[in-house]
């Protein structure tokens, strides 16, 4: 009987370890590409110009955005961007959003910063900065992952920062900025999104 009831036991850590395993797996979630380096399929141009250009996705003209046909919740998403400005230059990834106000190009929040000096920056969410981990001039690769109320960037494969205290939507669309009469064009490339469950 004493053997039965271990048996029975050791079949029962198993079996939970193997869903334990199963989930995890699930929810590792699939990286999946949202540039195809041909076309803008699956991005909505706002009040901006922009194209495929030697494979980069390149923001040409206007104050808007170019973004995801879709919202998502809690996600990583990498990429890599260059300005062309050799100065002052300015555009931004946003995330987290539902709704662009009327009258303006951009929503209110949230924006990992492109602007010089405040590279990786986010405004309105404490903790979000960083200094020095950037390439002026030179392919930069960033990953943002967002899950919760908490976000945390890697700049050109290191830590820049970790933070708590998202608010608003669970889920929204990702924008990358046109903000091209004040920061110039910009160039992005290898862009990226893994979903977290």
């Amino acid at each position: 009987m004493k053997n039965i009831r271990l048996s029975l036991g050791a079949a029962l850590t198993l079996v939970c370890a193997a869903a334990i395993m199963a989930q995890a797996a699930d929810s590792a979630g699939k990286r999946v590409s949202l540039f195809d380096g041909k076309t803008l399929a699956g991005w909505t141009l706002v009040t901006c110009e922009a194209c495929v250009d030697n494979g980069d996705m390149f923001i040409k003209e206007g104050n808007g955005l170019v973004q995801t046909a879709r919202k998502y919740g809690d996600f990583v998403f990498e990429f890599e961007w260059k300005a062309l400005k050799s100065e002052k230059w300015d555009s931004g990834i946003y995330f987290r959003y539902d709704t662009i106000p009327p009258k303006r190009p951009w929503p209110a929040r949230y924006q990992a910063n492109l602007r010089q000096g405040d590279e990786g920056n986010v405004g309105g969410l404490k903790g979000a900065k960083s200094q020095g981990l950037i390439k002026p001039g030179e392919w930069n690769c960033f990953k943002l992952t967002v899950r919760g109320t908490q976000a945390e960037l890697e700049i050109n494969g290191k830590p820049a920062w970790k933070a708590d205290g998202l608010e608003g939507p669970k889920e929204g669309y990702i924008g990358v900025q046109a903000e091209v009469p004040g920061g110039g064009q910009h160039r992005f490339r290898n862009i990226y999104i893994t979903e977290l469950k």
